[in-house]
């Protein structure tokens, strides 16, 4: 699938000429970026039940993770796909299809970008392509005792700039509501 494979869906949806070329510009769909919810807790509303062998999938993975870190003292590198997973456990994201690019998958009508803080990365920020197709990013921060929690962010949000990516602190991104630890 191309980069820009959305403004075909655009004119295909019957979007005017002049939203298709704000979306060329701007590099994403604005207008597929569903409501602008003031408060993360009303993405419950999106989540569906969670495949419980998806679940049992997540739990044995950082089970495993952890009894391996115990034993040699070392983390396996799975960070990313742990963070996705936890995502699609969690929050009901609907991961896309593997090496998709502009993001990671669809919560609603909000196309949703993951990142993963690990604990062995010195300091608390990510960093995340300008030119990627989504309009939330949540950052999933991983403790030394494989605890997960997520925060959510608008793009809109994110701090404007020229170069090719933005950086977040997770300190600078509101706790999302009815968090629990994995």
């Amino acid at each position: 699938m191309s980069d820009w494979d959305f403004l075909h869906d655009m004119h295909h949806a019957g979007h005017s000429s002049e939203q298709i070329a704000d979306a060329a510009a701007c590099g994403y769909n604005p207008w597929e970026w569903g409501p602008d919810y003031e408060d993360d807790k009303e993405f419950s509303v999106f989540c569906p039940q969670v495949d419980p062998e998806l679940e049992m999938i997540f739990e044995s993975l950082v089970d495993n993770a952890r009894s391996y870190h115990k034993l040699t003292g070392r983390y396996l590198q799975i960070w990313g796909e742990l963070g996705e997973l936890y995502a699609e456990v969690k929050y009901g994201i609907k991961l896309h299809k593997p090496h998709t690019r502009g993001s990671d998958g669809k919560l609603g009508n909000d196309f949703v970008e993951v990142k993963t803080i690990s604990p062995e990365k010195d300091g608390e920020q990510v960093q995340v392509k300008r030119a990627g197709n989504f309009n939330r990013l949540l950052v999933i921060k991983i403790s030394e005792q494989l605890e997960f929690e997520g925060r959510f962010i608008k793009r809109k949000l994110l701090s404007k700039g020229e170069g090719a990516y933005a950086r977040v602190s997770w300190s600078n991104i509101p706790p999302t509501n009815d968090e629990h630890q994995a």
